[in-house]
């Protein structure tokens, strides 16, 4: 086979694959896939790209019919002093991330709240937000496919009285993979959380956790997009640990100095309307 052939191939062979990611992206019943407030950010490949040894990243979200479900009200979610810093040695990656401050602003109300929980009362709440540490372990050497193992924990800094989030701590482990041509790369991750709850005879819940995504490089730019969530494989619910999916679209450019934003479409009843991240980091 000719190198123009080969390459045609190449081509061929990844438009396949896109096509197939995103029509897996598409089909997923997204009221199978209906807490806290936003699932586990996928992995961060970044932190184990050998070009970098730290990242440091800050920003802000805003959030549209945010429902709260331990105060049983919907509103718009402002969160202040997102954050993540992650550093990398050898094969091993380090990350501490989470977000400062959260504003909501009590709209409708949708049930009664939960014992201990502030009711709705038009007014804004104000609440320290979540902080997760993880270290992610690339698994294997030099390779078109990327794969590595995540585990940590998410720490309980939020205040139950407020309403916004579970006063819990939970912990999750991940396999992730992921698969780079040239400016092209696709990569998931599954595994498993287990989540504390704030229901009597209920200690924890397990859950599935997952994400699939694809993104594109053109020189300093970046554009790609990914469906993450969380799913109990139950038909019950339980209050302040409802199932949780969104569509991300995201661009970012730079390469020290990095910009990002990312637009969040909802997919489940208890993930936002719609959203918009944007921050601002370094990589060094």
């Amino acid at each position: 086979m000719t190198g123009t052939s080969a390459s045609a191939a190449r081509r061929g062979a990844l438009l396949r694959l896109a096509r197939v990611t995103i029509t897996c992206m598409l089909v997923i019943d997204p009221r199978s896939l209906a807490g806290q407030l936003r699932p586990i950010d996928p992995i961060g490949w970044d932190v184990l790209d050998p070009a970098h040894s730290w990242i440091v990243d800050v920003g802000v979200g805003v959030m549209q019919n945010q429902l709260a479900s331990l105060a049983g009200t919907r509103g718009d979610l402002v969160e202040l002093g997102n954050f993540r810093v992650a550093w990398r040695s050898g094969r091993i990656g380090v990350e501490i991330a989470g977000t400062l401050l959260r504003r909501f602003r009590d709209g409708a109300v949708f049930a009664d709240p939960v014992l201990g929980a502030n009711p709705p009362d038009g007014e804004t709440r104000h609440d320290a937000g979540d902080v997760r540490a993880a270290t992610t372990i690339r698994l294997n050497g030099a390779s078109p496919v990327l794969m590595a193992l995540r585990f940590g924990t998410r720490l309980p800094t939020t205040s139950e009285e407020v309403g916004l989030d579970r006063d819990r701590t939970d912990f999750f482990a991940t396999f992730g993979a992921r698969y780079r041509s040239g400016p092209f790369s696709i990569g998931g991750e599954s595994g498993v959380a287990i989540n504390g709850t704030r229901v009597d005879g209920v200690d924890q819940l397990d859950v599935w956790t997952y994400s699939l995504g694809i993104d594109y490089r053109f020189g300093p730019v970046t554009a790609g997009g990914a469906i993450v969530g969380h799913n109990d494989m139950h038909r019950r619910v339980i209050r302040g640990n409802e199932d949780l999916n969104e569509l991300r679209l995201g661009l970012g450019a730079g390469d020290r100095v990095r910009f990002a934003a990312t637009f969040v479409q909802g997919l489940a009843d208890f993930s936002p309307d719609r959203g918009l991240l944007v921050s601002v980091g370094l990589r060094n």
